[in-house]
């Protein structure tokens, strides 16, 4: 029967070494379940009852390892498989309506003419517009199998009636790559959000055009960046390391080493390379980070990452449910495994990052604690550690000396996206005709005026009032609405290319790549 394979599937991979064990157990375990399914007063759900003994199983390993049933395994593998099928736009939600923020070029919608700002009223002649309308109803009306036919009634400003699109929906690219651009010093700027499976295509390509451009040195933003493919972190280390350098190697109990090394010749070997991480830097961002700092290739600033140094592997069950169990541990260069200490429990673990914040880690490089004190060095004989995630060679504090409870309540309620997006929807076709490309709309286009009273009073039609603390948010909330007016008009690229002047981590980044300090840092004589 199904659960006799689950439990069975689940048994086999602890039989590794432990035979007799395994064998044991799998008796205990199928009595058990026989005696349940017979004896028991009542019937019972099997399956539910096998899905919450491997839930509780996996709760007493480590934090990384976890089951998923089908739903959750295809919702887990989305964003890193590069791709869904359906109708390619990107939308908000604002006062139950559905506004398109971006059709993406070259997909279904673009092909039938859906454009910027529609605002979707019915969905196969179903009405979309209110009914407490949510993200999960769009996707499931939206989404589907390639091939497959959707029809999209819009409301279209300068047009009198609901507009009707027939779209064939089909595969739409996920991007790893949230930005890229060159600074006026020939500073190439990358921000990378994820390792799925195109990211280093992706990142090659901008590099490509970069240096095509002239690049001579280069940021890349790993921040927020929790990881995905081992394969893509050793894709992208390898464009920036040469030699058949050692990216990364993993080893665990049942699993013998295994060395990754640069293999092609990459389009940033030489130059200065400064990476941006900070606690949310995890897994595959601190193997690419970590090799980078372990061979001197380049300077890391910013904060100590997260600390994921456990590698999984996916084995699916019969009911095509599957099981992420972590298998080995991943090492860096040098030697060290950066995990963070995980035996008080998953709780415990979980809290890692607000403790962080809670001893002063944030705020003060002297707060950091070394749960390794193991000596590393990198080539260069520069002291490193372990055991905790990688910590930066330049620390930049966090700064909330700008933030108020003002900025707070609007941050949490939204409302300087679906300002904006109104905004940009109701002046799309003026602003586009004053700014014609990015360039001209970050010279000229000024939040301070009209812009800036109009948000306050939509901030305080919602309820939310400007208060005495708020003056010291006011360069932040500005530069935030102008930013995402530049995405809304242009793409994701413009906000970064804007908000970037307020990130502490970017501005020492410029700073330390144009300055003495790098090659000291590093020792070299580039």
């Amino acid at each position: 029967m199904k659960y006799f394979k689950f439990i069975f599937s689940l048994l086999f991979l602890f039989n590794t070494g432990h035979s007799l064990f395994a064998q044991d157990a799998f008796q205990k375990m199928s009595y058990f379940l026989k005696l349940l399914q017979s004896q028991y007063v009542e019937e019972v759900n099997m399956d539910s009852i096998v899905e919450i003994g491997i839930t509780n199983i996996l709760e007493h390993l480590d934090p990384h390892s976890v089951y998923m049933n089908k739903e959750d395994l295809k919702k887990a593998n989305e964003p890193l498989e590069g791709n869904f099928e359906g109708v390619g736009i990107q939308f908000n939600i604002i006062d139950d309506t559905i506004n398109i923020v971006h059709v993406i070029v070259g997909g279904p919608s673009q092909r039938v003419g859906l454009q910027d700002g529609d605002k979707i009223i019915t969905v196969d002649g179903d009405t979309m517009a209110g009914n407490g309308v949510t993200n999960e109803k769009v996707f499931k009306r939206l989404r589907g199998p390639k091939g497959t036919e959707v029809v999209i009634g819009v409301s279209r400003i300068g047009e009198p009636n609901v507009l009707e699109f027939l779209v064939v929906r089909d595969k739409i690219p996920l991007y790893a790559l949230d930005a890229a651009y060159l600074n006026a010093d020939k500073t190439g700027y990358i921000k990378l959000s994820r390792f799925s499976a195109t990211a280093t295509k992706e990142v090659k390509s901008a590099i490509d055009s970069l240096n095509a451009m002239g690049m001579k040195n280069l940021i890349l933003d790993l921040t927020g960046n929790g990881g995905g493919y081992l394969n893509q972190a050793q894709g992208l280390a390898d464009l920036f390391l040469d030699d058949n350098k050692l990216i990364v190697y993993t080893e665990g109990r049942a699993q013998p080493r295994q060395e990754l090394h640069a293999e092609d010749k990459g389009p940033f070997e030489k130059g200065r390379l400064v990476i941006m991480v900070d606690g949310a830097s995890a897994s595959a961002s601190e193997i690419v980070s970590g090799a980078v700092q372990d061979w001197d290739r380049g300077v890391l600033v910013g904060r100590r990452t997260y600390g994921k140094g456990l590698v999984q592997k996916s084995y699916t069950l019969p009911d095509y449910s599957a099981i992420r169990l972590t298998m080995a541990h991943y090492y860096i260069p040098s030697g060290r495994c950066i995990q963070k200490p995980y035996k008080e429990g998953k709780e415990k673990y979980a809290e890692d990052l607000y403790e962080r914040y809670e001893s002063g880690e944030l705020f003060d490089k002297n707060k950091i604690v070394i749960e390794d004190s193991t000596v590393y060095y990198t080539k260069g004989k520069r002291l490193v550690y372990g055991g905790g995630g990688v910590i930066p060679d330049i620390y930049v504090p966090a700064d909330t000396s700008w933030r108020s409870d003002f900025y707070s309540k609007l941050l949490r309620s939204g409302l300087f996206s679906k300002f904006t997006l109104k905004y940009v929807n109701e002046h799309r076709v003026e602003l586009n005709q004053k700014y014609p490309n990015l360039e001209t709309f970050i010279q000229n286009f000024h939040p301070e005026g009209t812009l800036w009273m109009d948000f306050l009073a939509y901030a305080e039609e919602k309820d939310i009032k400007s208060e005495e603390d708020y003056s010291v948010s006011i360069k932040n909330m500005q530069l935030q609405l102008k930013g995402l007016v530049a995405q809304y008009l242009f793409d994701s690229k413009a906000y970064f290319q804007i908000i970037n002047e307020i990130d502490p981590i970017y501005n020492k980044a410029i700073e330390i790549i144009n300055s003495k300090t790098y090659k000291s840092i590093l020792k070299c004589n580039d």
